[in-house]
């Protein structure tokens, strides 16, 4: 592995060992060697690792600044706080806590040092999205401005109509190829590779209205290869080329804006709350929304099913009843 930034810091630690205890000493020592055999333990995907990575680097920063060479319960927490006074994100709390966690986890396990974050909190996050979605009438609208005259209004169109009925996130869009398009029994369907995943291990039902709006975009770019992006640049730049999620991200606020939908809470990520949103109100089931989204964990699908029942609960209009008496 090559040498990066945590090897930059000057803070590497070593582990030693007493007669009574076992101490986390920092100093100049090879910190990548500690990090491959975490890695090891780990045994996460690329882009985990590279999330841990940084994740450990900023923790091993404040140890270092704090001069703590044999770090507690309470050190942890202490960072936890830290992390939220200074303005960090819930999520990104989280994640940095998390990181730390499945550190100490190894360390104790390796025998080198006792798993002081083991009974840690990760920190809160709150069961509201920060991104809004689109009503069924909102979405036909936005996708009724688009001009399909044109080759870009064809794949604008028929990527947009893709994220808001099959959930994709930006960066399954950007990886999507032509021959991910495949026939399971009688239906259509397309190879995702999710997130987290190094392979297109994931497949989602393709309605036939994505499916139509597919062809035509490619019947009219011709395109030679089925392995080519699904979805190519129309810049000048990168003509053809595979796009990048900020390009994406323009494009979907672009389309939103040009329909009269221009707020902060809209963005490319809403048509895939649009999706989950709309698939439990027309009746799917929990399961079959965690499925459709790929969630790992249910429990996060649950959250879209809190915020409908938050929004359809009558309980307030019961209670202006009995206050105002029967509305009119």
């Amino acid at each position: 592995m090559a040498k990066d930034e945590l090897e930059k810091l000057d803070i590497n630690p070593s582990f030693q060992k007493n007669a009574s205890t076992k101490q986390l000493v920092l100093k100049q020592s090879n910190l990548e060697n500690l990090f491959n055999q975490f890695v090891i333990f780990i045994d996460a995907s690329t882009n985990t690792v590279r999330t841990y990575r940084g994740s450990l680097k900023q923790w091993f920063l404040y140890l270092r600044e704090k001069q703590i060479m044999q770090p507690t319960a309470e050190t942890v927490r202490q960072y936890r706080d830290y992390l939220q006074e200074n303005g960090k994100k819930p999520t990104t709390v989280k994640n940095y806590i998390i990181a730390i966690k499945r550190f100490f986890a190894w360390t104790e396990e390796a025998g080198l040092y006792p798993n002081v974050a083991k009974h840690i909190k990760s920190g809160h996050i709150s069961k509201n999205f920060k991104r809004d979605y689109l009503t069924g009438s909102q979405a036909r609208q936005i996708l009724g401005h688009i001009d399909r005259s044109t080759l870009k209004g064809k794949r604008d169109y028929a990527m947009l109509v893709t994220m808001l009925t099959m959930g994709l996130r930006t960066i399954e869009v950007v990886r999507a190829n032509i021959d991910d398009i495949r026939t399971k029994g009688n239906t259509t369907v397309l190879y995702v590779q999710g997130k987290g995943h190094e392979d297109k291990d994931d497949l989602i039902r393709m309605p036939q209205h994505v499916e139509s709006a597919i062809r035509d975009y490619l019947s009219v770019r011709r395109a030679n290869d089925l392995s080519e992006p699904l979805f190519t640049s129309t810049s000048n730049h990168n003509a053809n080329g595979r796009m990048t999620t900020r390009s994406i991200r323009r494009i979907v606020k672009t389309a939103f804006i040009s329909a009269g939908y221009d707020s902060p809470r809209l963005t490319a990520h809403s048509t895939r709350h649009t999706a989950a949103t709309l698939s439990l109100l027309n009746g799917a089931t929990l399961q079959q929304t965690q499925e459709l989204l790929r969630h790992r964990n249910i429990g996060t699908t649950e959250i879209y099913a809190h915020n409908i029942d938050a929004a359809t609960n009558p309980a307030a209009n019961d209670v202006e009843e009995a206050i105002f008496g029967k509305s009119i």
